[in-house]
């Protein structure tokens, strides 16, 4: 009796399961992205180098 029911409940739950479809899209998948790049450059020279620099513009 007991496997009666168990096979009534497994046929009676089969058709529940559904289908999944995996298919691609049509068109394309597009990705917009808005990405904003700010970069800071912060040097210092020291004094020698300055002044050096400053004695010789020419070589930079």
């Amino acid at each position: 009796m007991k496997r009666m029911i168990v096979l009534g409940l497994i046929a009676g739950a089969a058709p529940l399961g559904g289908c999944v479809n995996v298919s691609a899209p049509d068109k394309p998948i597009e990705i917009n992205l808005n990405i904003n790049v700010t970069q800071e450059v912060v040097y210092r020279l020291d004094g020698e180098a300055k002044s050096l620099i400053q004695q010789n513009p020419g070589i930079f």
